[in-house]
């Protein structure tokens, strides 16, 4: 069993560090919100900490999962952040979706300190985490890996080493390129449905089966059909993390002409108020004759 430090305590962070510590592991915690660390404290035991650093001090292994580029580097890099107290040998793994190039940063910072650093983003959702279910593409050494992933298994179904710093950053994008894409069809689909009086119960079933089947169609297309949004990864994370994929694209050169069409029709979906809705909110925005 290990120390270790869990940095960010929101709908993914909270139920990944409980799965550590139901795995016996030595659990401290941090989070911006210290009445949201003392309350999991409370709940599932361990510890809770001021700092990323007061937290880190003596981790064999420091976990995070925070919002956005900016929360990652203070929780890292600045003067309280877990660098600074990390000891040498001990790994860093970080499950915020951010870019390419924090994580590329990271992992340069990490080894100029002795530290394994492994960037590994995650998917599956809310439901994920809390089932210790998720889905974990990586990018670190070999070294790294191989002191991350039996801590990691406590959450997992699915664990892949992708390749080197910023691959599990940059295989996340196309995750969420993918989704974007399929997300968007399955939108048209249903209104078209809809707008040919038909069946939905039975469209579902007719073609839910065969190539057109996709992880959206299966899980949002009754609640699509419900109207039903108040739930699951919000409209706001998703443009974050299609914003990440663009700039990423105009580094290396790739064409992501649908992702950055839906990016924009994610942008409708804000300006009628669909923030924090679930991203098959995109159906709102294609007219319903009826």
């Amino acid at each position: 069993m290990a120390k270790v430090t869990f940095l960010g305590l929101g709908v993914m962070g909270a139920p990944m560090a409980r799965h550590l510590a139901k795995a016996g592991h030595d659990v401290t915690v941090y989070n911006r919100t210290p009445a949201k660390a003392d309350a999991w404290v409370v709940e599932n035991g361990g510890r809770s900490a001021p700092t990323p650093a007061a937290a880190a001090e003596d981790a064999d292994a420091v976990f995070s999962c925070v919002g956005a580029d900016g929360d990652l580097e203070a929780v890292t890099l600045r003067s309280d952040g877990c660098f600074r107290a990390m000891k040498k040998g001990a790994v860093f793994v970080d499950h915020t979706t951010v870019s390419a190039r924090i994580a590329r940063q990271l992992a340069v910072e990490g080894r100029d300190r002795g530290l394994l650093v492994v960037d590994a983003p995650v998917s599956g959702g809310q439901a994920g985490a809390e089932n210790g279910t998720l889905s974990i593409m990586c990018g670190g050494s070999a070294k790294a890996m191989e002191a991350a992933e039996p801590l990691m298994q406590a959450y997992a179904a699915r664990i892949v080493h992708v390749g080197g710093a910023g691959a599990g950053q940059t295989t996340k994008m196309c995750n969420q390129i993918c989704i974007a894409g399929a997300l968007q069809g399955v939108s048209e689909a249903l209104r078209f449905a809809q707008n040919s009086n038909l069946d939905l119960d039975k469209v579902f079933e007719a073609i839910s089966g065969g190539a057109a089947a996709s992880w959206q169609m299966l899980n949002r297309w009754k609640t699509m059909a419900d109207d039903s949004f108040d739930f699951g990864f919000a409209v706001d994370w998703m443009r974050k993390d299609l914003g990440l994929a663009l700039d990423e694209a105009r580094s290396n050169g790739s064409a992501l002409p649908v992702a950055a069409l839906v990016d924009q029709f994610y942008a409708d979906i804000q300006q009628m108020g669909g923030h924090r809705q679930d991203t098959s909110a995109l159906v709102r925005r294609l007219p319903l004759d009826q």
